[in-house]
């Protein structure tokens, strides 16, 4: 489950820790409970950036469903694929 502090994060923060987490286990030297919390922190930031590139998926689907809506692609509103 995703604290309110990781749904707070941007997906530019995320990704740079979720890349600190990854350096750091590539790394070794931890004990295997380190690792562990370790792994887990990825997974929840994984989650987070997950989230946001799903939002902005969406986003970019409404903004292209409305200019087809409104005929903006010159075709009538048909794809062309």
């Amino acid at each position: 489950m995703t604290s309110k502090v990781d749904e707070a994060l941007g997906y530019e923060q995320a990704r740079d820790e979720l890349i600190e987490v990854v350096r750091r286990l590539e790394a070794g030297g931890t004990t295997l409970e380190e690792s562990l919390a370790l792994w887990e922190r990825g997974e929840e930031l994984a989650k987070v950036c997950r989230r946001w590139l799903e939002g902005a998926r969406a986003r970019l689907d409404a903004a292209l469903a409305e200019e087809e809506s409104e005929g903006g692609d010159g075709d009538g509103g048909h794809d062309s694929e």
